[in-house]
C-alpha cells in the first residue's frame, strides 16, 4: 500500500484531519450506515473531478451531495411536502432524494452531472455526520470503490479498490446495512424509485400515501447512482438464481441464501443469510461479493432471493453485477 494513503481509526484528531482534506479538495473515504463513501467537497469542481478520476467514473453519472441535516441540504435543494415528509420519516437514513436544485446552489454542475436537479442525503452514521459537520460544505460521495465494482463495507475494501486514489480513508469498522441508499426522484408530480436500496418501496408508499413507480434502467443520462446496467460487477463472471452448478463453468463459488438453498457440488459455499434473512444478505452481499472475488475458481453463482423487501435491491444489485459490462461502464 502507499505511503501516501492514511488509514485512521475514529478520533477527534482523525476527523479534524479528514474534515481539513475535505476542506483543501482532498478526497476523503468515510463510513456511513449503508457502505463507505469517496467524499469530496461538493462545491469544488476540482475536488469532485478527483472521484471521477479516482473512481474512473463517467461523468454523466451525478453524485449525491451529503449533509448533516435536512435544513444544511435545504439550502441547495427545493424541499415540497413530500421531500418534507420523507425526511421526516426517514433521515437521517439510508434514504437519498433527487429534488430541484435551487438557483442560488454553490455545488457544482458536474457533481449533479449538468442536471437542474440534486441528489440529497442525511446519513444516519453518527461519524459521517460529525465529519460533515466539521466539513462546513456539502461533501459528494458516492461509493468508494471504482466505478463498476463492488461497493465496499470495509476500510480495507477501500485500500484494496482506491489504493492511494485517495488521500485518507476514516476507518469507522464495518457498515450496518451493506447496501447503498434508495434513491427517491420528487422532481415530477410521480414518485419514481430510482435505485432501490435500505428504505422499500412500501415504507415509501406508507408515508405519502401514493404509488411509488420503479425507473427504467438508464445508461445514457442517469439521474441517480446505480442506475446503469452493468454495476457492481467483480472480476468473475456472475451467474443468478442458481440451484445446482453449472456443468460447463464446473467450479463456482456459490452465494448461498435461505435454509432450503441447495448447495450440493459447489466449490465453495458463502452464506448471504442461513435463515433466509433479508436484511442479513444485504449486509453481507458486498463483503462476500469481495470475498467471492478473490476465491480461486472460475465463476460466482447466486442462490434465488425472493423479490420482495431488501431481496428487490439486492436482486437490483446482482442484475448489474451479472450485466455484460462495457468500457463506459467499467
Amino acid at each position: 500500500m502507499s505511503p501516501a494513503l492514511t488509514i485512521r481509526p475514529y478520533s477527534e484528531g482523525a476527523l479534524a484531519q479528514a474534515a481539513g482534506k475535505l476542506r483543501a479538495g482532498d478526497l476523503v473515504a468515510f463510513p456511513t450506515e449503508t457502505v463507505y463513501g469517496l467524499g469530496a467537497d461538493a462545491t469544488n469542481k476540482d475536488a469532485v473531478a478527483g472521484i471521477f478520476a479516482a473512481k474512473q467514473r463517467p461523468s454523466f453519472n451525478p453524485l449525491i451531495s451529503h449533509f448533516p441535516d435536512r435544513d444544511a441540504a435545504a439550502n441547495h435543494a427545493v424541499f415540497d411536502e413530500r421531500a418534507d415528509k420523507l425526511a421526516a420519516a426517514f433521515w437521517p437514513g439510508a434514504l437519498s432524494l433527487v429534488l430541484p436544485k435551487r438557483e442560488d446552489s454553490t455545488i457544482c454542475e458536474l457533481t449533479t452531472a449538468g442536471l437542474p436537479s440534486i441528489a440529497v442525503r442525511v446519513p444516519a452514521h453518527d461519524m459521517a455526520r460529525a465529519l460533515l459537520r466539521a466539513a462546513g460544505r456539502p461533501i459528494a460521495a458516492p461509493s468508494a470503490n471504482r466505478s463498476g465494482r463492488i461497493s465496499p463495507t470495509t476500510a480495507g475494501h477501500v485500500a484494496a479498490s482506491l489504493g492511494d486514489a485517495v488521500s485518507m480513508i476514516l476507518d469507522g469498522g464495518p457498515c450496518g446495512v451493506g447496501l447503498e441508499s434508495t434513491v427517491i426522484d420528487l422532481t415530477t408530480d410521480r414518485v419514481v424509485m430510482l435505485r432501490p436500496g435500505g428504505i422499500t418501496a412500501e415504507q415509501i408508499k406508507a408515508v405519502l400515501d401514493c404509488d411509488v413507480v420503479m425507473a427504467e434502467t438508464d445508461d445514457n443520462a442517469p439521474k441517480s447512482p446505480g442506475m446503469m446496467t452493468s454495476h457492481y460487477a467483480p472480476g468473475l463472471p456472475v451467474r443468478l438464481n442458481a440451484t445446482e452448478p453449472d456443468a460447463v463453468i464446473g467450479d463456482e463459488v456459490l452465494l448461498a441464501f435461505g435454509p432450503d438453498c441447495a448447495t450440493r457440488g459447489f466449490a465453495k459455499i458463502l452464506w448471504l443469510s442461513k435463515t433466509g434473512d433479508d436484511r442479513e444478505a444485504a449486509a453481507n452481499l458486498f463483503a462476500l461479493l469481495h470475498q467471492a472475488d478473490q476465491s480461486r475458481v472460475k465463476g460466482i453463482a447466486v442462490a434465488p432471493i425472493p423479490d420482495h423487501g431488501l431481496g428487490i435491491a439486492i436482486n437490483d444489485r446482482m442484475k448489474r453485477a451479472a450485466a455484460p459490462r462495457t468500457p463506459a461502464q467499467g
